[in-house]
């Protein structure tokens, strides 16, 4: 978002009280000002008001610090807020090749744009495929190595 104006800089208490009074239109006409977007449909006025009332101070005040964003992201999430951040992974995309050795043979899943295909065959998951291989229930991006164990 834009800075907001030098009135809200010299005090972001009385810019954050004046907001308060806005009605829904005039805060949505703030918001495009500030980001250069019309607010999220259906956004109440309730919580447009607050992340208005969150930019003003954070423009004057400071913004969060990468790792306490960080941290909220990861309690957003649902993620512990211990230990280190977790690997988001891989993102499959047409034209990939997964390779993993199982029990001293090799199995090749091919990404394409309609799907996984394993030895020919259209597979609807890694994890499908996983237990075709091992016999036995896998988290399919973790036996191709996809995402770390979380040990």
């Amino acid at each position: 978002m834009a800075r907001n104006s030098r009135a809200a800089r010299q005090d972001p208490e009385q810019a954050v009280a004046r907001l308060s009074d806005l009605p829904h239109p005039e805060l949505a006409a703030r918001w495009r000002a500030l980001s250069g977007a019309a607010p999220p449909k259906g956004l109440s006025r309730r919580l447009l008001l607050l992340a208005l009332a969150y930019r003003v101070q954070a423009d004057v005040l400071g913004d969060l610090d990468p790792a306490t964003d960080r941290r909220l992201r990861r309690i957003a999430a649902g993620v512990p807020n211990s230990g280190p951040a977790p690997n988001p992974g891989v993102a499959l995309k047409p034209g990939m090749r997964l390779m993993r050795e199982w029990n001293g043979r090799t199995h090749i899943v091919d990404v394409t744009a309609d799907g996984l295909l394993w030895n020919g065959t259209p597979c609807s998951s890694l994890s499908a495929i996983a237990r075709a291989i091992t016999g036995a229930r896998w988290s399919g991006p973790r036996f191709f190595g996809l995402r770390n164990t979380g040990a």
